[in-house]
């Protein structure tokens, strides 16, 4: 009983600044790690050939895709978790955590038998042209028998984050990157195993993950995963459902967006555009991991809170997280305006891209502090269980602001339209966001 009040105590008695900062600094260090272990391979990959680093492009959205249920069934399961535990109902938490994770590695088995048995009509739709196939055949096979593996640690690892043990689920994603890091160059560059070398890299690295983050669980105050604990009751499954939705409108619609934005690039501005636009939403993604990564140290403080009744808390934490984010994206911003060139040229050289870049990052980070609003809004309102407007606002930035406008901007403003569709949705994500979550805090 003591363990229970120690963990009560530490995320209702902390000051909440303090409290924040502390659970956000793992996870954003989990994201930026994570970041240089996908570019690692990219990196290692475009030492074999430009057919293979195009190969191993057309996986990462599968990737993507298995990345997304991961969350959907991490962030379903623990915000649930978080809120039970901070209401005094370990039982149902443990429930909950076990019953996640088992349907995250159903549906990685399901998804992974499907793609291999499938996997060359699934290479072609993804893109792959004749010479890309092999290798993109080679490298999705391998990727997809790790599915399970990647979707049940992104599981263990929310879990943990939402149980306010964020350091506990840092370490186990750092042990998996470090793993794959280290076998990239070894078996791509010294056994010559080609892009078959990079997936077990990765593969290897995730299994490595998902164990060191089980053994994590069973630490401490951490729940333990315990097979009799398994519901696949309409209870659960719709509190995972309404949980996790937002999560997956978040990536599904960052994928559609991100189809829509290169085919309208190519078709106003060729190659060097799409390639300016790539260099500006990897910038961009670098900036929002700092971001998303604060906001994820903001919800097992919200989810907790709330469910122990301590609203003042949940409200008082939302808006530090604002003011934070506001901030933070107004310096950082104000420093990729004005060093626009020389940050996009690091990425490329070609005077055409360079150009394209430098006026899109412009656009962007003048318009990046009202991304803040968006993202910290969608995190508080998933956190509280409020799945509908969750989704609303987790689908506005990538979706129903950005979709018509990456259609209509550049009918009328040809390029420039492509260069200023973000930054526009994201003022116009803001402006639905922020009403919704208002609402709901006025509420409390």
């Amino acid at each position: 009983m003591q363990k229970t009040v120690s963990r009560y105590d530490y995320l209702t008695k902390t000051p909440v600044p303090k409290l924040i900062c502390t659970l956000a600094v793992p996870t954003i260090i989990s994201m930026l790690v994570t970041g240089i272990y996908n570019a690692a391979d990219t990196y290692f990959v475009g030492r074999i050939s430009t057919q293979a680093t195009a190969a191993v492009g057309l996986v990462f959205s599968v990737m993507a895709i298995v990345q997304a249920f991961g969350f959907f069934c991490g962030h379903g399961s623990g915000n649930y978790i978080s809120r039970k535990l901070g209401a005094g109902d370990p039982e149902e938490a443990a429930n909950m955590a076990t019953t996640g994770f088992a349907l995250s590695i159903i549906i990685g088995v399901v998804f992974a038998a499907l793609g291999i048995i499938f996997v060359n009509p699934l290479a072609l739709f993804l893109g792959a042209t004749p010479t890309t196939l092999q290798d993109t055949v080679d490298y999705l096979r391998i990727i997809l028998l790790g599915a399970p593996f990647m979707m049940g640690q992104f599981v263990i690892n929310n879990q943990l984050r939402f149980q306010g043990n964020a350091m506990y689920a840092m370490f186990g994603l750092l042990s998996g990157a470090v793993l794959n890091i280290a076998l990239d160059p070894l078996l791509i560059l010294v056994f010559h195993m080609g892009v078959s070398g990079a997936a077990i890299a990765t593969v290897l690295g995730q299994i490595l993950a998902i164990f060191v983050l089980y053994y994590a669980s069973t630490k401490g105050e951490n729940i333990r995963l315990d097979i009799h604990r398994i519901h696949f009751t309409p209870h659960y499954l719709k509190e995972i459902i309404n949980g996790g939705s937002p999560s997956l409108f978040r990536q599904g619609m960052a994928a559609v967006s991100a189809i829509l934005l290169n085919v309208a690039a190519g078709k106003f501005g060729g190659d060097a555009a799409i390639a300016g636009m790539s260099i500006v939403n990897r910038i961009m993604m670098m900036l929002s991991s700092v971001l998303i990564g604060f906001g994820q140290g903001y919800q097992p403080v919200c989810s907790f809170n709330y469910g122990a009744g301590l609203t003042g808390r949940v409200k008082e934490g939302y808006y530090f997280c604002l003011k934070f984010s506001t901030v933070f994206l107004i310096v950082v911003g104000v420093v990729c305006y004005f060093f626009a060139e020389p940050i996009v040229h690091w990425f490329r050289d070609d005077p055409e891209v360079v150009a394209v870049g430098v006026r899109a990052l412009r656009y962007q980070v003048m318009a990046a502090p009202f991304m803040g609003v968006t993202v910290v809004s969608n995190m508080m309102l998933q956190s509280i269980g409020k799945g509908f407007k969750a989704s609303v606002t987790a689908s506005a930035r990538n979706g129903f602001c950005f979709i018509p406008l990456i259609i209509i901007l550049p009918m009328f403003f040809g390029l420039t339209g492509v260069e200023i569709t973000q930054a526009i949705a994201d003022v116009l994500a803001c402006l639905v966001s922020f009403p919704i979550a208002y609402s709901e805090l006025a509420k409390q």
